[in-house]
């Protein structure tokens, strides 16, 4: 799971990717230069603790998501489209996090000149839209040339592209993220290769000064999310020792860390899940779809195991911690037999059988 962490200069792109990093990257980065920060963390997930405790594993690993602190967006807005460099690194994340600066500072002045999240906020969905309506307008003048050369494609299925890309040109054409739209899986399937940006899981995440209250925004948009941050208050305590921060986190009354909601709203609003896997040797936290199947989910532990795959011995997570033991939850009939049909479920302690 990629995230980019785009964002208007000067909003605190990279105090967020600190924040989440416990890193030290340099905050201030020239305008419009393109940078990029790369950091992989754990998801954290109290469930991994509570198994850990229970089977005292050689070792524990969560979940991972990387995180992409990606600057140069926005700096376009005035030009145009956004520069193939920085278009690439977009079109290789799966969501973004889009940071929108509410913090006022005399040290640091907002790049247009006074804080307004919600101009913010549409100023960078009409950067993100009008990249996809340039690439949309150029894959119908290359679909109206071939249909007009022929003798290439089926033209039943050079048709069917042109109704579907004018679609996507109305769409964004009045002002909406292609996200919003529902498609069927033989359009998903054709818009896979192309990258489109506004078509990505979106969380706004606004950047908040300390004690600032979080303001109202409207935002109705499928995909998407607004959760409020106090960045530099995060980033400080980021780059302190466990005991220190818990230290400050007790004196201050602030029973949980922001990042930790903004983590898991992040891994939600991509439409994934966790099943663990547990043994003498780790507890281990595994990401998949919503909605895979358990071969999926057993190619995800190991490629032979999908291959291979017989069925899943599962339990979940609630009816195993009810139990109090593996044993237990077999003898309280809980622990059950899938097959290759069987949805996994968020929170599912799985086993798989397979044939090599």
């Amino acid at each position: 799971m990629r995230l980019g962490i785009i964002g208007l200069p000067q909003s605190g792109k990279t105090t967020i990717f600190n924040a989440l990093t416990h890193g030290d990257q340099p905050t201030g980065i020239a305008l419009g230069r393109m940078e990029v920060y790369t950091g992989v963390i754990d998801v954290p997930d109290e469930r991994v603790d509570r198994l850990s405790e229970m089977f005292h594993p050689k070792k524990a690993i969560y979940a991972k998501v990387t995180y992409a602190d990606i600057a140069g967006l926005g700096s376009a807005a005035d030009k145009g489209e956004i520069s193939g460099q920085l278009l690439n690194q977009l079109t290789q994340m799966d969501g973004f996090i889009e940071v929108v600066r509410c913090f006022e500072s005399a040290l640091v002045p907002h790049a247009h000149g006074s804080v307004d999240p919600a101009r913010d906020i549409q100023l960078m969905d009409e950067e993100l839209l009008l990249n996809d309506q340039i690439k949309v307008e150029r894959k119908l003048e290359r679909l109206a040339d071939e249909q007009k050369k022929g003798g290439g494609r089926d033209k039943i299925i050079i048709e069917r592209e042109i109704a579907l890309f004018e679609k996507l040109q109305g769409v964004l054409s009045a002002a909406t993220p292609l996200r919003d739209i529902p498609l069927t899986i033989e359009e998903e399937k054709t818009l896979s290769g192309f990258g489109f940006l506004s078509r990505k899981p979106l969380l706004i995440l606004l950047n908040l000064g300390e004690e600032q209250a979080q303001p109202e925004i409207y935002y109705d948009h499928q995909r998407s999310k607004i959760v409020g941050l106090q960045g530099k208050l995060e980033m400080d305590l980021g780059q302190l020792s466990n005991e220190d921060a818990a230290i400050f986190m007790q004196e201050y009354g602030i029973e949980e860390l922001g990042l930790s909601r903004m983590i898991q709203a992040s891994y939600d609003l991509l439409g994934l899940l966790s099943f663990f896997t547990i043994g003498e040797d780790e507890v281990r936290a595994w990401t998949v779809r919503r909605g895979a199947l358990a071969p999926e989910a057993a190619g995800e532990v190991h490629t032979d195991f999908q291959k291979g795959f017989i069925r899943a011995e599962v339990i979940t997570y609630d009816d195993l911690m009810k139990a109090g033991s593996m044993a237990e939850g077999r003898s309280k009939g809980k622990l059950r037999l899938e097959g290759k049909q069987y949805p996994v479920q968020d929170g599912d302690i799985i086993s798989i059988r397979f044939s090599a």
